[in-house]
């Protein structure tokens, strides 16, 4: 029995997904980088490195929300506004920018490999 064809948009979704996220692991590796002391400034220092994590991020998350609106309504949904806001505080203010970068790694991480019950879960709302 053949496979059923994916509609292109759900192809496009995933293919634009993939891409997205590779971009991420590139920001966030530079970034821990940049913060770890490597000579970075040719790529605009810290600052523009927080500033490629926070748009690959808001990218990644804007394609999670078009698959699956309640994604927002979800234990995972509100993780990554979380992770986005503690980003952004990272932008302008330096001196946690360590601490909160463990932080974001330690809490990505958990989030990511948790059982889909506990990601899943829904905060806010009823499921239909």
């Amino acid at each position: 029995m053949p496979k059923p064809l994916i509609p292109r948009t759900d192809l496009l979704r995933r293919w634009l997904s993939v891409l997205v996220r590779g971009m991420h692991l590139v920001a966030v590796i530079a970034f821990g980088a940049a913060l770890f002391g490597a000579p970075l400034d040719h790529l605009g220092g810290v600052g523009r490195l927080a500033a490629a994590v926070t748009v690959t991020g808001v990218a990644m998350f804007a394609l999670d929300i078009w698959r699956k609106p309640s994604h927002l309504l979800e234990v995972a949904g509100v993780g990554v506004l979380a992770k986005l806001l503690l980003v952004g505080w990272m932008m302008f203010d330096s001196a946690p920018r360590l601490t909160l970068f463990w932080i974001i790694v330690v809490w990505s991480a958990l989030f990511s490999h948790a059982p889909a019950t506990f990601r899943h879960a829904r905060l806010f709302g009823s499921r239909p």
